[in-house]
């Protein structure tokens, strides 16, 4: 068993990020070709400007740049809560749903703006085939899309371009990156025997004779992208548990590589358009190792049998398959319990609340750290914040002056990145606190003690750091939890964007300087040394408190 849990973890994220190589040069050319005006990018060009009209033709500066940004998912927002809100009056509704309350479509239409896709509903009973592609399904590609054009826009700005227009890079990243990978991995779904269909649900008679309804839909095409944009949003309730979802071991292999490729290929993508690929090394080793550590342990803490069954006369040898895919068995499971909250996918092959409380641990560090490889797009610039953090300590430790890539690093900047690492903090503290204090998180349990904090403190780590993911021993479907987590998943989607380009945008005002000896380099172990001390040192100060309350006191519970 050790010896496949190895295997299967080196072959899923080292497989994986060999892919992640070739993909991150196709990204660059997408995303920043070198020559925008002629051949093939040329052509693309002049397809989407005609297509987006005068305003995608003039470059736009950070402000304007984080303007259409916001107006345009303004948009996304709205036209997606429409939808939901009327679905009971527009067509591909073969099952008659109904109207949803309205927290719950708040919630969701938030939720899918802001490329968090956390669900307190089960989609195949709640929404239409109108509202689940419509709706949930453009949200995300398009919510994706604004990651990978933020991040564009980031490094553009870093290499001394200009900020670009951002209309046109969220076309590209919607039809030259998202649309046609997204093709090619549910193609491979449907042949993995994954539903895809526009018919209603089946219905069915057992041996037993009862009659039986079977939800399904166009799954594949839904499930293809929820993995590749870090989106997450389950077509079903039991997301990539469900045997629709995930039918079989290749198909749950292509799942978990679909989560982690393109987020690590946006660290080869920054690497190229700032022509720093010793730095993007340097940076992916970083997260690299941090994922395969979070991995490993979580797979150790699994191997222990579960104290759900202690009282119970089962055989436990195999380690906790309480909440597992059987199927997959014990690894599987918390390597994707890993990987998702690596990046903000949020979609789940196991129940996370079943997790041993080690195990439950290490899918909220990957929250609360918020910079493994992350979300597409934005994980990339979550780090960048890091980075600024440490080169900025660094510096000022040595005596030198703190530059990043030839730009002065000074208290403007330094500010403006720990006010976004911060917010992330008092959004999950904060929230946490409030639910766990008043009844509207404590009548919402069905656990007491450490399990019952630990359910509330990962709702709002979910919530904050966009990944979608939950617990779900929490009846999380009520007005306070849906306005809640609604207005954490929308400032903490946006505050991190508009800080990072606004650092950016200072930087550019002022004088790029060329490297010299005195410059801390960012190419070297000293560096990645230094990166790693910041993420973890500001990680360790704000959330370990909130552990020893919720996973580390349910573990020392149990030892006792």
């Amino acid at each position: 068993m050790f010896a496949y849990s190895i295997l299967f973890v080196v072959f899923i994220v080292g497989g994986t990020a060999l892919l992640s190589w070739p993909l991150g040069r196709y990204m660059k050319w997408a995303m920043d070709p070198d020559a925008p005006d002629v051949g093939a990018a040329g052509r693309f060009n002049v397809i989407f400007q005609a297509f987006g009209g005068s305003i995608t033709r003039a470059q736009q500066d950070w402000q304007r740049y984080l303007i259409a940004m916001l107006i345009f998912n303004l948009m996304m927002f709205v036209v997606s809560f429409g939808i939901m809100a009327l679905q009971q009056y527009l067509p591909l509704n073969p099952d008659g749903m109904g109207a949803a309350e309205g927290s719950l479509i708040f919630n969701t239409a938030t939720s899918f703006t802001s490329n968090t896709n956390l669900q307190h509903y089960s989609g195949e009973s709640t929404w239409s085939y109108m509202s689940q592609l419509g709706a949930l399904m453009w949200l995300q590609f398009v919510s994706a899309a604004t990651g990978i054009a933020a991040l564009t826009a980031l490094a553009r700005g870093l290499a001394g371009k200009g900020m670009g227009n951002f209309f046109v890079d969220v076309q590209r990243a919607s039809f030259l990156v998202l649309l046609p990978v997204a093709l090619v991995v549910a193609s491979a779904m449907v042949i993995g025997g994954m539903p895809m269909t526009f018919q209603g649900s089946a219905v069915a008679t057992t041996l037993e004779g009862v009659q039986q309804t079977i939800a399904r839909g166009p799954v594949a095409a839904f499930v293809a992208i929820k993995q590749l944009g870090t989106n997450g949003g389950g077509f079903f309730g039991p997301n990539s548990t469900h045997p629709f979802e995930n039918p079989n071991f290749w198909t749950n292999a292509i799942e978990l590589i679909s989560i982690i490729i393109i987020p690590m290929a946006c660290v080869w993508m920054f690497g190229r358009i700032i022509g720093r690929m010793r730095h993007a090394t340097v940076v992916f080793g970083v997260m690299l190792a941090l994922v395969l550590t979070r991995t490993a342990f979580a797979v150790y803490f699994e191997t222990a049998p579960t104290q759900a069954f202690a009282q119970l006369p089962i055989e436990q040898t195999v380690g906790n398959l309480e909440g597992k895919e059987l199927r997959f068995g014990t690894t599987s499971g918390p390597t994707w319990a890993v990987l998702t909250t690596s990046t903000s996918n949020g979609s789940v092959g196991a129940m996370h609340d079943s997790l041993n409380p080690l195990a439950g641990l290490m899918p909220m560090i990957g929250m609360w750290l918020n910079e493994d490889f992350g979300g597409v797009g934005v994980g990339m610039i979550n780090m960048f914040l890091y980075i600024l953090v440490g080169v900025f300590i660094a510096g000022m430790m040595v005596g030198r002056t703190p530059e990043y890539l030839g730009w002065r690093v000074e208290a403007r900047e330094v500010k403006l990145a720990l006010l976004a690492l911060l917010t992330h903090g008092l959004f999950i503290l904060g929230g946490t606190a409030i639910f766990a204090a008043t009844p509207w998180g404590q009548d919402t349990l069905n656990n007491i003690g450490p399990h019952g904090f630990s359910e509330m403190l990962y709702e709002f780590s979910s919530a904050s750091a966009n990944n979608g993911s939950g617990f779900e021993g929490l009846g999380d479907n009520t007005v306070p939890w849906n306005v809640a987590t609604g207005i954490v998943m929308l400032l903490a989607r946006f505050i991190p964007i508009i800080l990072p380009l606004a650092i950016v945008g200072s930087l550019m005002t002022k004088r790029r300087t060329a490297e010299s000896a005195g410059t801390l380099g960012v190419e070297d172990g000293t560096f990645a040394g230094m990166l790693v001390a910041t993420i973890l040192v500001v990680g360790a100060l704000t959330f370990f408190p909130a552990a020893t309350l919720g996973p580390v006191a349910e573990h020392l519970i149990y030892m006792n």
